[in-house]
């Protein structure tokens, strides 16, 4: 996913001697990873969700909670959220055949659209 995220209109990787990081350019905030594990359950209800659109998303998780993450599950989720929470990217894999593999291609979301996903954390 760095590779979408580093090609992203609106990201900006900054390099120095010891470290990098993402800027998201429209409000110059740091972009940080965050690294979630499903079960095979909950990892499925994360894909269906992902799925549906964002309000329809809002209001599942409203209603039933969130999907309970762990460690070393059968899905990954990878996302990338801006510390003032107006970008995020995600891809989600699923484990198979001994290394994860992308259940779909990494989304980008910007604005209010962000709140939806954030609700997943």
């Amino acid at each position: 996913m760095a590779a979408a995220l580093s090609a992203y209109q609106h990201i900006e990787i900054k390099k120095s001697l010891f470290s990098t990081k993402a800027i998201y350019t429209p409000t110059q905030s740091q972009v940080k990873p965050v690294i979630l594990e499903y079960t095979p359950t909950e990892g499925e209800r994360v894909e269906r969700l992902l799925d549906m659109p964002l309000d329809k998303m809002a209001a599942d998780i409203q209603q039933k909670g969130r999907p309970a993450s762990g460690t070393n599950g059968h899905f990954r989720l990878e996302l990338c959220l801006s510390d003032d929470r107006l970008f995020c990217a995600l891809q989600l894999f699923r484990f198979i055949d001994f290394q994860y593999k992308p259940v779909f291609e990494p989304r980008f979301y910007e604005g209010k659209d962000v709140a939806y996903i954030a609700h997943l954390l």
